[in-house]
This record gives C-alpha cells, sequence and structure tokens, in this order.
C-alpha cells in the first residue's frame, strides 16, 4: 500500500496543501492567497469563514492534481502562522474577526503592561515578554474595545488549531503554538490560571482547549468534511505545530544548537536547545521533539516586503515573460555589492527596534533604478535577519551553517546575500513548502508510520546545497549595515 501524508500550511498571506509521499517527496501542492482586512493602521483582519472555505479548496485541489486516492493519505497534519487569535462560540462558529500575527492594535496593552510591571510578572511564567500580537494581550483589547465578542467565547484558538477544529470537530490546543502565546507557563509546561489572573482575565483559563503534542493524534476527519474535500471520512489529524517548528524540522534544525533562519512575513530566527534563554527580546517556546525548546529572536519584518513592494508596483502585471522573481534576482544581481544603494528599513508590519518605528527608505537620487530598490529591500531584509542572529549568538556559539527556509531560500542571489551578510556558510533544502512538509511529518509520527521525529528527518528531508560566504562581500556589507542600523533606530 502506498502511504502519503497531507500538510495544510495557514501563513500570514496564503493557504497550501501539499500531499507528500513518505519519503518527503511532494506529490502535488495547491495554494490561495488569503485577503487580509485593514480597516486601519495596526489592524489586520480576516474572515475566519472564507479562511476554513479556502482550506476547502486547496484540500480539494490537491487531491485532484495528486490522483492519489484518498484513502492511501494515512494522516494529515497542520501548521499556521503562530500569535494571532483565532476564536469560536459555543455553537463552533467563528465570535470575531480572525486576527492574524501582523495586527499590532494592543500596542497599548503592552505599553501598560510594561509601565505596571504585569510583563515582569508574566515572564517569570512565560519566559519571554508579551508582545502586542500574541493572543493574551489581544484578548485584553477585545474585552476593553470589544466586550459583546468577548463574551461569546467559547474556545481561544491559534490559527492552525482553528483549521483542525473545523477538520474534526474537537477542539485542542497544540503544545508548541499554545507555548509560544503568552498563555501558557512554560516552567510548568502547561496552562496555568495565574497568568490570565495576572491580567485580571481569570475568565479566560476556562476557555482554553485541552493541550495535545505535535504528534498525537487531534481527531479525525468528518463525513461533512470529507464531503466538502474528497478526503476519506476518519483520516487521522495529527496535532500539528507552530509553523517555526515545522520550518525547522523540514530543514533538518533538530538537533541542539542548529540554527534556522525562515523567511516569511515574519523574520524568524530560531535555535534548538536543551535550556531556555531568558533575555529581553528573545522568545522561548517548546519544541516539537520533547525536551528541547526553539530560542527565537522574530520581528514581521522578512520577505513579505518583497510581495508588497510587488503588488504596489504591478510587477506581476509589468513582467512580460518568466517568473517575477527570476525578473527581480535579475535585476538584483546586476547592482554590485558595492554600489551606493539606498537603505531600506522593512518595518511595514513590524519592527525589531523599541517603539512603533515605520519602513523606510531612506538615500535615494535620481540615478537609482528599481534594481538599486530591489536590491534595497533584499538588503534591508537580511539586515534584518542579522539583527536578530547577532542576539542569538550573545547566548551562544556560531553554528556551523544557518539553515534557511522560506520565500528567500528560493533565490540564490539572497541566499548568498544572507551568507555574505552574516558570514556563515547557509544551507537550503531541496524542497519547496517546507510548512507543509514539517506538518505532513507529525502526521506520519502520529500514525506510527515513523517511531518519532529523528526517523522521520531522516527519511523524508533532502538537504540542499551548503553556499559559502565572500568574505570579500561580507566587509563591505558590514558598513552597509552600520548605515541600516542608523535608519532603523531612529524609524520611518
Amino acid at each position: 500500500m502506498s502511504a502519503y501524508f497531507m500538510g495544510l500550511d495557514n501563513g500570514g498571506t496564503a493557504v497550501k496543501c501539499v500531499i507528500f509521499d513518505d519519503r518527503g517527496c511532494e506529490i502535488a501542492e495547491a495554494s490561495v492567497k488569503t485577503p487580509v482586512l485593514s480597516p486601519r493602521v495596526h489592524f489586520e483582519e480576516r474572515d475566519m469563514g472564507e479562511l476554513w472555505e479556502a482550506n476547502v479548496t486547496v484540500i480539494s485541489a490537491c487531491i485532484q492534481k495528486s490522483g492519489v486516492d484518498p484513502s492511501d493519505i494515512l494522516g494529515i497534519g497542520c501548521t499556521g502562522h503562530g500569535k494571532g487569535l483565532y476564536l469560536v462560540d459555543s455553537a463552533g462558529t467563528p465570535a470575531y474577526y480572525g486576527i492574524p500575527s501582523t495586527d499590532a492594535r494592543a500596542e497599548s496593552v503592552i505599553e501598560a503592561w510594561e509601565a505596571s510591571g504585569v510583563s515582569d510578572g508574566l515572564m517569570e511564567m512565560t519566559l519571554h515578554r508579551p508582545v502586542a500580537c500574541q493572543p493574551l494581550p489581544l484578548l485584553a483589547w477585545l474585552k476593553e474595545n470589544e466586550p459583546e465578542a468577548y463574551t461569546r467565547i467559547r474556545y481561544i484558538f491559534e490559527a492552525k488549531d482553528y483549521i483542525r477544529f473545523c477538520l474534526t470537530g474537537e477542539a485542542y490546543a497544540e503544545i508548541t503554538d499554545y507555548s509560544g502565546s503568552g498563555l501558557m507557563d512554560l516552567v510548568r509546561q502547561d496552562f496555568n490560571p495565574r497568568i490570565c489572573e495576572a491580567v485580571g482575565m481569570p475568565e479566560l483559563y476556562s476557555k482554553l482547549p485541552p493541550l495535545r503534542n505535535s504528534y498525537d493524534i487531534c481527531g479525525r476527519v468528518t463525513p461533512e468534511v470529507a464531503e466538502m474535500t474528497g478526503l476519506r471520512a476518519g483520516t487521522p489529524v495529527s496535532g500539528g505545530m507552530f509553523d517555526i517548528d515545522a520550518c525547522a524540522l523540514a530543514s533538518g534544525a533538530i538537533s541542539s544548537g542548529d540554527l534556522c533562519s525562515i523567511t516569511g512575513t515574519w523574520s524568524i530566527n530560531e535555535y534548538v536547545s536543551d535550556h531556555p534563554v531568558v533575555h529581553a527580546t528573545t522568545k522561548n517556546s517548546l519544541f516539537c521533539v520533547p525536551g528541547y525548546y526553539l530560542v527565537e529572536e522574530s520581528s514581521a519584518t522578512s520577505a513579505g516586503n518583497l510581495e508588497w513592494f510587488i503588488h504596489l508596483f504591478g510587477l506581476r502585471e509589468t513582467c512580460k515573460e518568466g517568473s517575477v522573481y527570476e525578473r527581480i534576482n535579475t535585476l538584483v544581481n546586476g547592482i554590485s555589492s558595492t554600489e551606493n544603494t539606498p537603505v531600506y528599513v522593512p518595518f511595514l508590519y513590524g519592527t525589531n527596534e523599541s517603539g512603533r518605528s515605520l519602513a523606510a527608505l531612506e538615500g535615494l537620487s535620481h540615478a537609482h533604478t528599481v534594481g538599486h530598490i530591489l536590491r534595497a529591500v533584499y538588503e534591508g531584509v537580511v539586515f534584518s535577519h542579522y539583527t536578530h542572529i547577532l542576539r542569538l549568538l550573545e547566548n551562544r556559539d556560531p553554528p556551523a551553517a544557518i539553515k534557511l527556509a522560506g520565500g528567500a531560500a528560493r533565490s540564490r542571489v539572497w541566499v548568498q546575500m544572507f551568507a555574505d551578510v552574516c558570514g556563515l556558510p547557509v544551507e537550503t533544502v531541496e524542497v519547496n513548502e517546507l510548512g507543509t512538509l514539517g506538518a505532513a511529518m507529525s502526521a506520519a509520527v502520529a500514525v506510527g508510520h515513523y517511531r518519532d521525529y529523528h526517523e522521520a528527518a531522516e527519511r523524508m528531508v533532502s538537504r540542499g546545497e551548503l553556499i559559502l560566504p565572500n568574505m570579500e562581500n561580507h566587509g563591505i556589507y558590514m558598513e552597509k549595515y552600520q548605515r541600516y542600523a542608523v535608519v532603523a533606530r531612529k524609524g520611518g
């Protein structure tokens, strides 16, 4: 019997479904963009009903494209962006708009908690300082500003846990996602009512679903969903995992010390550790491999900036032949690292500096071309990652190589830039959709096809090329980084 596993990834801008065989080979893929509403500055929302419909669409399309018999799909795993907020009421229907992780409406809540010392008390339990896009401050904002919606809450979900609930009708909180949510005590490795009490919302504790591991079976596809999607009713659905775990796992970052950078909407920079690292800007969450943590530095400052640029300036419409990304790589590669490019600070959706800094493009002249500006975007994204990596390296030795995942990992030009800026080798993997692969690996372990994640990684991860840094370019980029750092600190 053939063995296939499905991975679903609900990211910040798209829903993706991929069917893999048990060697990690991609059989078929389907994806759709998911609209994000921006009713005002710092607010990001999505229609949760439309989000579920998008998942139904990609599941159905992926099965049809694959030609795989649904009975040969042995399990399904879900992943998605962490943080944000997805709420359902007692009828199982959305209690409010879904809020993705690029939302910053709760920044005033964080400021109040910092001033009052609440953040210090939370950090003792969560092992990281709260940030505005986490469920806990978003719920505090909701209670104050949308009390009617707040009173309807039955379950507090993260993105992928909501989708798993839709697939199975069963409510669970998967441990890797919730450990980064601000709702979970990482010392006890469990929910703690003291967290809810500390922010004056003790009633929230009863709204938290039961905790499960990423490799637990957390329900099965319902007959109704099977009819809608073409899946086999009763197909097991694993707990799945936080997308930063999924990408780390699928890139082979599974052992203590492995460092991974993920280039999506968020700049995720993390390493696997056998102990947490408590630092002002560092986040800790529980890794999908028991006994380990992910030590994370992150901000919403990565490759999503390029997507914004492409959309704003209509680059897809003006690209006459081939891929728009191939055209952009050609333009960027045509500008030398020694040229005087503008400085781009990628703070469209967030910042890794203090305050509420916005994006900036500084140092433009009449001689600059689209290629110069695109190179500035590439460099700005890498510099933002580098800021986080430097903070991580304050607490550990440099890795043998950085494992790079996400959109930038598909661009040889961008990968080389990462290596040159960081002064370290960069390793990619031979799969396009790492998040979905990590999710599929959780399903393979959940149903017992593989013993654990180490065996799943041995069988399903295919490592790609190792890109070495050009140290002459590293020196040039360090001068550019100093200029970038000045602009980033003063804000857009």
